[in-house]
């Protein structure tokens, strides 16, 4: 991780925080009595992804930040899964930012991959 200074530097950070902000706009829509349940399991997950990559980065060894990078990648699974049981429990009805979404975690999941090899190697 030469030159890199910051986690806020780093792109899948970057796009994590995006996923955070899509999750939150696309909770409000959902019904009010799954506020302590399905929207809070979505939110909570898609913080976990650029709070882990922070704090991996905070670790400042690669085998620790690759552990945390490990669960970033979770906690993607985790939404994903979690969006396709709102979709059929028909909670979505932006199919847009659904769509935008899903898009997001399959790039966001490929470049922490990516980044996770590199940190190997």
């Amino acid at each position: 991780m030469s030159g890199i200074k910051s986690y806020k530097e780093l792109f899948i950070w970057q796009k994590g925080i995006k996923l955070v902000v899509l999750v939150y706009k696309l909770t409000k829509s959902f019904p009010k009595e799954e506020i302590y349940a399905l929207t809070s399991q979505l939110k909570r997950a898609s913080v976990s992804v650029p709070s882990n990559i922070a704090e991996g980065f905070g670790r400042q060894t690669d085998k620790s930040f690759n552990h945390f990078l490990n669960i970033s990648r979770g906690s993607l699974n985790e939404i994903e899964t979690q969006l396709i049981i709102a979709k059929e429990l028909e909670f979505i009805s932006d199919d847009n930012l659904f769509n935008e979404i899903m898009l997001l975690i399959e790039e966001e999941s490929k470049m922490i991959s990516a980044f996770a090899k590199n940190l190997k190697d």
